[in-house]
């Protein structure tokens, strides 16, 4: 992502710092117009005989954003370059290497406020950063092209209007020349006015049939680069709209699974204003070159004109409706995991409406739920013979319409659903094991569009990404299991919804791993990640012999592996397992986590053989295999026998957290390998609160103990719970005051 996009993300005390560092030197105007140049141009110092040109160059490219400022929103805009364009020149003319190194001091001084703000170090990509680089060169070459068509309209007009006057004036002195040949006896006078006139008509018609072969060439250059702008267009069109888009509707789906974005929507944006304006330009252009050939004499007229003129027309209309129904986009997805009566939100955004004014007669979006069949049937028809007859809806939304709003400071057409409701929803039927969980819907979001005054109107929709509808809390779980592995691996340009059944260990592995950090803010080690490997293919269970990692990366795991079929000896799958171990991290352990106090991804025996080598009061977190969303503390008792604690779930730390648990025990003494435990878990302990309450009342703590038992003799370990391998032991409150 560019340095400058960044800036725009940082929260407003960070924002304002970002400000503070342009004044009246460097406009902070410029740094937004001129960001990717501004960046590719001085990243990396240059030898000081390069600088020599910067700011010939800088002004250059403020004049030419300059120019491409049309839009009367954009007047003052367009007036504070030009200014600053004149103060480079006159301030810094003789001397660019200041104004070269004061921007590279702004810029780093810019970097320094986003890495305190975002806690990370930011990294340039020169590979993006050139490619955004060479789109707008492409924008603005294009530009110039198409103002040159223009001024070569204005010309090809007013030769023929010349060649109009000239033409009658011809035609004038022909019908004198008859005139006189009809009005009567040639006398000498007669004759010789007659001669004069023959002269002057014979040197008309050379110059008029210089001027035919001048004006047909010139209006066949103009076709020509008439048609060379269309191509262009169409180029930088396909490359904003079928990569740049498309990348950042794949950022917004994986974003679901937890990966950041990087693509910014408001840079899109402005590309795509840019081609809004090209197209619409050229357009025009061959629109105003029709009407011009249609008005000249016949003389003047070329075959097939008319019919290059109409098939442009056509190329150039189909490009901007691709470009308007392409950006209607859903800026704010709604939830992926949706429960029936409960509000969410959405916002869709059309990304070319200012530029087309389509604000003029406020649109009106209306919102829909379909199956997965019909979003099929729906791109099937659209892609065959435009749209087809309305899908059929399979619920009943609430507050599913509204009209889109024009922001005229960020130059946004955008309508945000605050208060939408699923009130009911019909099923599709099942096929063998599949649940409702794994029923995918979408929300179709609709609209029409008038651009050019009503001149044209497009038919737009947009499918969100595939929602999962539940009815219960229960089914929460599998339908994140159904999204995460949608989200991951849904291939591009798939038919609506299609997803591989299998998939490789090390692209599971890595869904996994973001999916883990991005809701605990700790990340998962290679370790971790091999812990979780053998407990989906069981490995553990099947051989005590280790497998190469080569070996498990390459496995593949199918859907029903990862959420259908149930761990050897439990009743829960694998998903559900991972799924409630990031919930009581995410909601009770995520300060322990990231300090890395919780071992976690261990296998009951590995934890028995490491604690075993261990002193008494030597102990370990670990989740449990047994208990979904269980954490347990393992620990060494006398004679270097482990035991476990009846693992602590959501329920008992929302009563007494796991810090405060470990402070109780006596027993745990020392944090594997050996730290001692208030070394490390003293920061996390509850304050003991000394005073009694205003009522008067003194109130009660609940602390956590071992049984009798456990403290008395070594013949606690014939625990209650003796079909596992280490002894469990289970704990209980005492309430002290």
């Amino acid at each position: 992502m560019a340095l400058w996009a960044r800036a725009q993300q940082l929260p407003q005390e960070s924002l304002q710092k970002v400000r503070a560092i342009y004044g009246e030197h460097f406009p902070i105007e410029v740094r937004h117009c001129l960001a990717t140049w501004i960046e590719n141009r001085i990243w990396t110092q240059e030898p000081e005989e390069q600088q020599r040109f910067f700011v010939e160059e800088l002004v250059q490219e403020l004049q030419t954003h300059a120019e491409l400022m049309l839009s009367p929103e954009l007047f003052v805009t367009k007036m504070k370059l030009i200014e600053a364009s004149n103060l480079f020149r006159r301030q810094y003319s003789h001397a660019p290497h200041e104004l070269y190194t004061y921007m590279r001091r702004c810029l780093a001084l810019e970097m320094d406020v986003i890495q305190n703000a975002m806690g990370a170090p930011y990294i340039a990509q020169p590979q993006t950063e050139r490619k955004y680089s060479e789109l707008i060169t492409g924008l603005q070459t294009v530009r110039q092209k198409v103002n040159m068509a223009t001024e070569e309209i204005r010309s090809l007009q007013a030769n023929i209007e010349s060649f109009s006057l000239q033409y009658h004036e011809c035609l004038k002195n022909k019908g004198h020349i008859n005139y006189i040949q009809q009005s009567g006896p040639l006398t000498a006078e007669r004759r010789e006015l007659e001669a004069c006139l023959r002269v002057q008509v014979e040197e008309m018609e050379r110059k008029l049939n210089a001027s035919v072969a001048q004006i047909n060439q010139g209006q066949m250059e103009l076709v020509d680069h008439m048609k060379e702008n269309i191509s262009t267009l169409r180029q930088l069109q396909s490359q904003v709209l079928d990569e740049e888009l498309i990348k950042w509707k794949r950022e917004q789906q994986l974003s679901g699974n937890g990966v950041p974005m990087q693509s910014n929507l408001n840079t899109i944006q402005e590309w795509c204003e840019l081609l809004a304006d090209l197209i619409w330009s050229t357009r025009q252009q061959v629109n105003n070159v029709a009407r011009i050939n249609s008005k000249t004499i016949v003389e003047l007229r070329q075959p097939h004109l008319v019919e290059m003129l109409d098939d442009m027309s056509k190329q150039v209309t189909s490009l901007l409706s691709t470009l308007v129904t392409s950006t209607f986009v859903i800026e704010k997805q709604p939830p992926q995991v949706m429960k029936t009566n409960t509000r969410f939100t959405a916002t869709v955004r059309l990304l070319v409406g200012g530029q087309l004014n389509v604000h003029m007669t406020p649109p009106r979006v209306t919102v829909v739920i379909i199956s997965e069949q019909q979003a099929q049937l729906l791109l099937k028809s659209d892609t065959q013979s435009g749209r087809g007859k309305q899908p059929v809806e399979c619920g009943d939304i609430l507050n599913n319409s509204g009209c889109m709003e024009y922001q005229p400071t960020n130059r946004q057409l955008s309508v945000s659903f605050r208060n939408m409701q699923l009130r009911k929803i019909k099923r599709a039927e099942k096929k063998g094991t599949e649940s409702v969980m794994d029923e995918k819907l979408t929300l179709l979001f609709q609209s029409e569009f008038n651009v050019g005054g009503g001149e044209l109107v497009f038919q737009v929709w947009t499918l969100s990404l595939p929602v999962v509808v539940i009815v219960h809390g229960n089914q929460e779980p599998h339908g994140w299991a159904t999204v995460t592995w949608d989200n991951a691996f849904s291939p591009p340009g798939r038919v609506p919804f299609a997803v591989p059944d299998k998939v490789t260990w090390i692209q599971l592995a890595e869904t996994l791993r973001i999916k883990f950090c991005s809701a605990t803010g700790g990340d998962l080690s290679e370790d971790n990640l091999r812990f979780l490997g053998e407990k989906i293919f069981s490995l553990c269970s099947r051989s005590n012999l280790p497998i190469n990692p080569m070996e498990l990366n390459g496995m593949t795991v199918s859907w029903t592996q990862f959420c259908k079929d149930a761990l050897p000896e439990r009743n829960f799958t694998f998903w559900e397992w991972f799924y409630m171990v990031v919930k009581v991290t995410r909601d009770y352990l995520r300060t322990l986590w990231c300090d890395r106090l919780i071992m976690g991804f261990i296998q009951k025996k590995q934890a028995e053989e490491m604690l075993g080598k261990c002193p008494p009061g030597t102990f370990l977190l670990r989740f449990s295999d047994s208990e979904l969303g269980g954490i347990t503390i393992a620990w060494t008792g006398e004679g270097n026998e482990v035991f476990s604690l009846q693992p602590f779930t959501s329920r008992d730390l929302m009563l007494r957290s796991l810090a405060d648990r470990i402070l109780d025990l006596t027993q745990l003494q020392f944090l594997y390998p050996n730290i001692a435990k208030d070394d490390v878990f003293s920061k996390y302990y509850t304050k003991p609160e000394n005073e009694m309450l205003k009522n008067g009342y003194v109130k009660p703590v609940l602390v956590t103990t071992l049984p009798p038992y456990m403290s008395s003799s070594p013949a606690y370990a014939h625990s209650p719970d003796s079909h596992r391998n280490t002894p469990s032991v289970h704990s209980r409150y005492m309430i002290e005051f």
